[in-house]
Formats: structure tokens, sequence, C-alpha cells
């Protein structure tokens, strides 16, 4: 990943460890098998290190993970963003069809990502771009890898309850629409 900053990981904690373990000395290193790993959600998101273990990780798991490693390497610059973006046909063709079946536009998704100052960082999936979500970007806020789990899920709901607010002729519960989601993120595991 060319314009990264680097850094040799020289911590002792428990992230930073994990990645020594594997022979994996450097930030660029960390980064790149981050992004080589399966799309998949996680058996226990409050344990980043279940990302080693599954082999897998989210948008959530797997950024949340490179900012620990990098707040344990006192690497103060990567920030953790949480960003809502008009997910699509378009920018995420995996989804088209749970779309077209619920007379959908977009669905309003939380994902999450690194900011190195100007730089986006977006590790999901191999062949994942800034590009991909930006044009859609809703807003974004920084948030800590402790706020993955019911913070994210929280602000996401919250703004979805909005959203379905200002356009009543979607006429969904938020229920509903949270089953769309999960099923387009189901989607997304399955490609």
């Amino acid at each position: 990943m060319t314009n990264q900053p680097n850094f040799d990981i020289k911590s002792t904690g428990r992230i930073s460890k994990e990645f020594v373990d594997r022979n994996i000395l450097t930030f660029n290193q960390a980064t790149l098998f981050v992004k080589e790993l399966a799309y998949g959600r996680n058996a226990d998101k409050n344990n980043l290190a279940s990302v080693f273990a599954d082999n897998c990780g989210t948008c959530s798991t797997k950024h949340a993970l490179i900012k620990r490693l990098a707040d344990e390497n006192n690497f103060e610059t990567v920030k953790l963003i949480v960003g809502l973006f008009r997910m699509n046909k378009i920018n995420t063709p995996e989804i088209s069809a749970t779309l077209l079946q619920n007379n959908l536009e977009f669905i309003p998704e939380a994902h999450c990502y690194l900011k190195i100052e100007d730089l986006i960082l977006d590790l999901t999936k191999i062949n994942s771009k800034p590009t991909d979500f930006l044009d859609d970007l809703i807003e974004e806020i920084e948030i800590s890898p402790e706020q993955i789990t019911e913070y994210k899920v929280n602000y996401h709901k919250n703004y979805l309850v909005t959203w379905l607010d200002n356009n009543k002729q979607i006429n969904l519960s938020l229920n509903d629409i949270w089953k769309i989601r999960e099923q387009c993120i189901q989607d997304l595991a399955n490609n």
C-alpha cells in the first residue's frame, strides 16, 4: 500500500504479539495481512484477537484490530472511523438482488475504515478501496475499537430511524430494514 505511513511493530501488547508471532513485523505488513483475510463475521467481536483465530473479519473487526495495533505502538495518527454511506447496487453489486427484491435504491450502511491524516484505508476485502463508498458518504465519526459493537449498532439504528421517518414512502419498520441490511451483509459474506 503506497503512501501509507509505516512503523516497525515494537510493542509487546496482545495484538502486536499476535502479529509478531506470525512474522508480521511492520504496520504495512499488518494492513496487507488483514486486507487479505476473508470477509466474515467473528465469533466474538469484543475480542479483536478473534480475527486471527477465525481467519476472517468484518470492516469493524479488521479496522479496530489495526487501530489497536497502532495504539499499542504509539502511532496515534491512525483514526478508526465509522461512516454512514448509501450502500447501493453500484458501490456494492453483491447486494443488487436484495435491494431489488425489497424495492430499495440503497440502504444506509455503517462502514468502518481508517484515516491517517488525509489517507483513507479500507481493509475490508482485498479489492476494497475508499472510492467504493466516498461518493455516497452521508456522515462520519471517529470511534474507539471498543465502540465497534453496541455503540456502532446504536449509532446505525438511530440513523435508520431518522431516515425512515424522513422517507415515509419506504413504509418499512426499523426491524424490517435491519433484516434487509442483515441479508445484504450475508450477500457480501457469500461473495
